[in-house]
């Protein structure tokens, strides 16, 4: 299996938890935020819907200035506008990665602000990083939001205090 098949086949695998996680944000909610400086809930689950298409997207180029950067997530109407963002952006997503051959995967990516490099790594390096960990890192923020919202979840990794597929 190569770098790109891995990754695809990572993306696809976590694609269903996420699904699941966006599938139940309340639509009532989706203006409210934990804190004056957090993402509002919908801002928060259109980012987690929009990333592995946005990201994708990116790294296919050689690099980004991040001046030219938009790092402010819209504000979704309804779940069901997240719910099909994401599978949009999923379909895309697969469809870049499934074009690239080993050295459009490992060749350099590179970020910059203006002249000034901020790093330079192979591309498959920057879908882990910018795609894949961030991903995580943003759904795992969601699960605490719906947690506070008091909106049972699904099962993760494993079970939740809501979900036991062992019980």
């Amino acid at each position: 299996m190569n770098s790109t098949q891995s990754l695809i086949r990572e993306l696809e695998q976590e694609a269903a938890t996420t699904r699941r996680l966006l599938a139940i944000v309340p639509t009532e909610k989706l203006e409210w935020a934990p804190h004056a400086k957090s993402m509002t809930l919908g801002q928060l689950a259109m980012h987690i819907a929009n990333i592995p298409g946005n990201v994708t997207k990116m790294i296919h180029s050689d690099g980004m200035d991040v001046r030219n950067a938009k790092f402010a997530p819209p504000q979704p109407k309804s779940t069901e506008e997240i719910v099909s963002s994401f599978d949009s952006a999923m379909e895309n997503a697969v469809e870049i990665l499934k074009s690239w051959d080993e050295v459009h995967a490992g060749g350099p990516w590179r970020m910059s602000k203006g002249e000034e490099e901020v790093f330079t790594l192979p591309r498959t390096a920057v879908a882990r990083t910018i795609m894949l960990n961030h991903w995580y890192h943003h759904r795992g923020q969601l699960t605490v939001y719906l947690r506070l919202l008091d909106v049972p979840l699904p099962v993760t990794y494993g079970r939740s205090a809501d979900t036991n597929p062992f019980a």
